[in-house]
């Protein structure tokens, strides 16, 4: 299949055109700076569907907070989320955080270069191993995420839906074909750097872009219908009542989330699922889910916050209690001040203004 969607394409000039195109243009970022492994490995973990420009302060703060993969692997978990506090998708950091804590353990602190042993760490999928092994080590494997399967779509003009798993595995048999063996770090980093600038998901610029001539989809005049991609399942609406408890101390209750699942060992304002409480009951609910009396008062706000596949509708109520103490090892009571120290995720971090 892949030698037949290839055929009469020209490898080795459409490999120095964007080779070329890359080293003349290719942005000033600071993972580019050197070939650090571990580096590298922050970058595109931070990179996985969020922003550039977005990423660069994160990743500087980072790199600060913990230069070595060692000063990552010994660092308190709370710290670390905190860190990348604001960044979302957080079971990235803490998967990034066990895999350094294996590189340390089992390869004596050397992130390896041999794709097994890097494919069977911790959040490292293809797409991440493929990065690491050519960005670091020049070892020629495909890097494929949507950016260069939009990119080859239309150069290789390929109308398969790429949101089925079964064509993400064609897109890197058709990668594997075409990376360059002199030079794949910057083949593969060019690609992306196509896809960002040039390839763009909606009005591609295609007067400026190096591979023209290679471009099936352009030379159709189709580049904008491609690639084919299936929508995703509408997401689930869940409501929720987020209470700002405040006690005679002028301290807030704060709440740690569970060890796994959705935002795993952050920190929140207490959530009442009101679908399945009522809001008529949430004091008694609240009673005896955490063994504290509060009483709700005034409503502050709304907000509405997307993950990939629930969307949080978050009615901000605030509320007071008699008590001093928290029994229950989930919430604690912390001043105003104190609340910087923990890691709010972003919907809660919204809250803040609301604390008095």
């Amino acid at each position: 299949m892949t030698d037949k969607i290839l055929q009469k394409f020209d490898i080795s000039a459409f490999q120095e055109q964007l080779i070329d195109w890359y080293q003349a243009n290719k942005r000033d970022l600071p993972w580019r700076h050197d070939q650090d492994p571990y580096k590298v490995w922050v970058s595109e973990i931070m990179l996985q569907q969020t922003r550039v420009d977005t990423v660069i302060p994160y990743f500087q703060r980072f790199i600060s907070n913990y230069p070595s993969l060692y000063d990552l692997a010994y660092a308190d978990q709370q710290d670390v989320l905190k860190t990348w506090e604001g960044l979302g998708y957080y079971s990235r950091v803490r998967n990034l955080q066990n895999a350094v804590r294996e590189v340390v353990a089992s390869y004596g602190g050397e992130v390896p270069n041999d794709p097994k042993q890097l494919g069977k760490l911790k959040g490292v999928g293809p797409y991440t191993k493929g990065a690491i092994l050519s960005i670091a080590f020049d070892k020629p494997e495909p890097a494929v995420d949507g950016n260069v399967m939009r990119v080859l779509s239309r150069v290789l003009k390929i109308e398969d839906d790429i949101a089925q798993p079964k064509v993400k595995k064609q897109f890197e048999g058709y990668a594997a074909a075409l990376i360059s063996h002199d030079d794949p770090s910057s083949f593969n980093q060019g690609i992306m750097e196509l896809g960002a600038l040039v390839c763009t998901p909606k009005e591609p610029m295609c007067m400026f872009c190096p591979v023209q001539e290679h471009c099936r989809a352009f030379q159709e005049g189709i580049e904008q219908e491609l690639p084919v991609k299936s929508k995703a399942k509408k997401q689930k609406k869940v409501p929720y009542t987020v209470l700002l408890i405040r006690n005679e101390k002028n301290e807030y209750l704060i709440e740690k989330r569970p060890d796994d699942g959705l935002l795993a060992n952050m920190w929140q304002f207490p959530m009442v699922p009101v679908a399945e409480v009522g809001k008529d009951h949430m004091a008694n609910w609240f009673k005896m889910e955490y063994g504290i009396d509060v009483k709700p008062s005034a409503k502050k706000g709304d907000l509405r916050h997307v993950f990939s596949h629930i969307i949080w509708e978050l009615e901000i109520v605030e509320a007071t209690t008699t008590n001093e103490k928290a029994e229950d090892e989930r919430v604690y009571f912390v001043t105003r001040d104190e609340l910087s120290a923990y890691p709010f995720p972003v919907s809660h971090q919204k809250m803040m203004p609301y604390i008095t």
